[in-house]
């Protein structure tokens, strides 16, 4: 707030003496008012647009429409905010889709080095990890993602899947649990949620 500063001093002046205001006449034109300036509202961080996205994907029902918001969170987890990082990414990218396991790994381990609170590399690579059934450094890849992230529905996903190929029924029956738990519309969860429940009652406890 912009603080205004008046100095009060009596001064006498030669001249004509003032006159004073007779009652009923015109009182003098107002000054200018000063008025501060709006300033505008901050940009929420990213963190603040997550947290709003996350509250408005645990709300909506429909699977299309939480989709989209799912779309929006996963957008905002790209976002390096580094150049070189990106381009690392973009380069891991084409390696993979290349199926150049070798130098897709190399430059992921690259941007781990670079931005370690980047969970998005620790994912990419865990997800690579995944597709070459490395199932033990996918996973403690996840936990280095979840450790960043704990919302990310995504690894919460992979990880779900490997501990049930693993034959651990009940981890990964937590595990969706909780991917539901950040994303309730998610098919891929609920129905391995369902499905492993199944599995789960026909067993001895």
């Amino acid at each position: 707030m912009r603080a205004f500063s008046f100095v009060f001093a009596a001064c006498l002046v030669a001249g004509p003496p003032v006159q004073a205001q007779t009652p009923g006449s015109p009182s003098p034109p107002p000054g200018p008012v000063e008025v501060a300036p709006v300033l505008p509202e901050p940009e929420p961080s990213r963190r603040e647009r997550l947290d709003t996205l996350f509250a408005e994907l645990k709300r909506e029902p429909e699977t299309d429409k939480a989709k989209t918001i799912a779309d929006r969170i996963q957008a905002l987890w790209s976002q390096s905010d580094s150049a070189t990082v990106d381009l690392l990414m973009d380069r891991s990218a084409t390696a993979i889709g290349k199926k150049d396991e070798a130098a897709a790994l190399d430059l992921l381990d690259q941007v781990i080095v670079l931005e370690p609170d980047y969970a998005e590399g620790w994912n990419r690579r865990a997800t690579l990890h995944y597709a070459a059934n490395r199932y033990g450094a996918s996973m403690r890849d996840v936990e280095e993602v979840l450790k960043r992230e704990p919302r990310h529905f995504g690894a919460l996903m992979g990880l779900g899947a490997m501990q049930e190929e693993l034959g651990r029924n009940r981890q990964a029956l937590d595990t969706f649990s909780r991917a539901l738990s950040v994303y309730p519309a998610l098919k891929a969860a609920q129905d391995a949620v369902l499905r492993i429940s199944d599995e789960l009652a026909g067993q001895p406890a």
